[in-house]
């Protein structure tokens, strides 16, 4: 074959790809939702005159061809496979790969992040667990890095300085420290989360340091649905995918699980009783968040049965949502508070409207690490 001819070849072939692919972003219905972005998608913007003259529509087309692009989870996952092994980077989007686990970086130390979150704690004891009878406990959830990241020659931040500083910036609460309970087996492969089954010795620990036991008979269930996690989703790699295994024990059928939310419509909060395992969210892209229906702004678990008439306040985040319930049995009610979603400020009233007592309850702050550094979340 001629230079000629191949030449003719090259460039037939890249106009043929061009165009198809701008015909195709044309043509194609434009999709909603990223579930690799986690990310609901620009659409096609209303063409308008005045939209035309102040620049919305350009703009709202530049994000819209971004968003709908054809094949665009494929060519992600095109490009980070390139950058992992045939370029050998360490990380692609601050993502890494070590010992079949994907991990995120978290680096450096934000101690402004620290001390903003010290902020939303220290407002809490104050207004709600100061004036009763409680006690107030604090606790870190290492993510990966804290197994992966130094051994591995990844930047790390110093975790130990961490909770130091947490510990500093949070005196009057008792400091429980499971790290120890806690191995890179723990975790999911491909997702930020901890393994349900594989917590029950730090529940335990929790609840003991809090002064209740929890005899750990839970029996185990597979999820008959692949879990691909957040990480996975977000790299689009040729990867296998997690399984999720729940617990369940005896003592769930008698408790009830209350979820409050806002609604915009009544302007009211609306309590919807549900499950400790949401079956729809099973089923859902994030099978994870099948545990307390995953992210909700307030959520109650009465347990008639418990081993104790205590109560016990859960500040958390969506790690929080599988070791709730391993919790229940010791007792009488546990009130879960993501402070993602709901004002440290508005905390106390809304309970006290909801007649939620506070007060009197017992309180852990159970955060993991990967928050507790970007406070911009809380």
């Amino acid at each position: 074959m001629s230079t000629k001819v191949k030449n003719i070849v090259q460039v037939a072939l890249c106009a043929l790809l061009i165009f198809g692919l701008s015909l195709t972003c044309w043509f194609k219905p434009a999709e909603t939702f990223s579930q690799s972005e986690n990310k609901v998608l620009a659409q096609f913007p209303e063409l308008t005159l005045e939209s035309l003259a102040n620049g919305q529509f350009m703009s709202g087309f530049e994000s819209y061809t971004q968003d709908q692009f054809p094949l665009r989870d494929e060519f992600i996952g095109i490009k980070n496979f390139t950058s992992l092994n045939v370029l050998q980077q360490m990380d692609t989007n601050d993502i890494y790969l070590e010992d079949g686990y994907l991990a995120a970086l978290v680096y450096p130390l934000s101690e402004k992040s620290l001390d903003r979150v010290s902020d939303h704690f220290a407002h809490l004891y104050k207004n709600i667990f100061s004036k009763g009878e409680g006690n107030v406990y604090l606790s870190v959830i290492p993510d990966k890095g804290y197994f992966l990241a130094e051994k591995n020659g990844y930047l790390s931040i110093d975790y130990q300085k961490m909770i130091d500083l947490l510990k500093e910036k949070n005196p009057d609460f008792k400091y429980i420290d499971i790290t120890g309970l806690l191995s890179i087996d723990d975790y999911y492969f491909t997702d930020t989360h901890w393994r349900q089954d594989k917590i029950v010795d730090v529940a335990q620990k929790l609840a003991s340091e809090m002064g209740v036991e929890l005899s750990g008979d839970f029996k185990t269930n597979v999820l008959d649905k692949k879990f691909d996690g957040v990480y996975l989703r977000q790299l689009n790699l040729p990867l296998k995918g997690d399984t999720i295994t729940y617990l369940t024990a005896d003592h769930f059928d008698g408790c009830t699980v209350t979820r409050y939310n806002y609604d915009s419509k009544t302007n009211k909060i609306v309590p919807t009783v549900m499950g400790m395992y949401d079956d729809k969210k099973a089923e859902s892209y994030d099978p994870y968040e099948m545990f307390l229906s995953g992210a909700q702004e307030l959520i109650t678990i009465d347990n008639p049965n418990a081993t104790t008439d205590k109560e016990l306040v859960i500040f958390r985040d969506s790690f929080g949502s599988s070791i709730s319930p391993l919790l229940t049995e010791a007792y009488s009610r546990i009130t879960i508070v993501d402070l993602r979603y709901i004002k440290s400020t508005s905390v106390a009233p809304i309970c006290k409207m909801l007649g939620i007592e506070l007060e009197n309850a017992d309180a852990l702050f159970l955060y993991s690490t990967l928050i507790l550094n970007n406070a911009s979340f809380i």
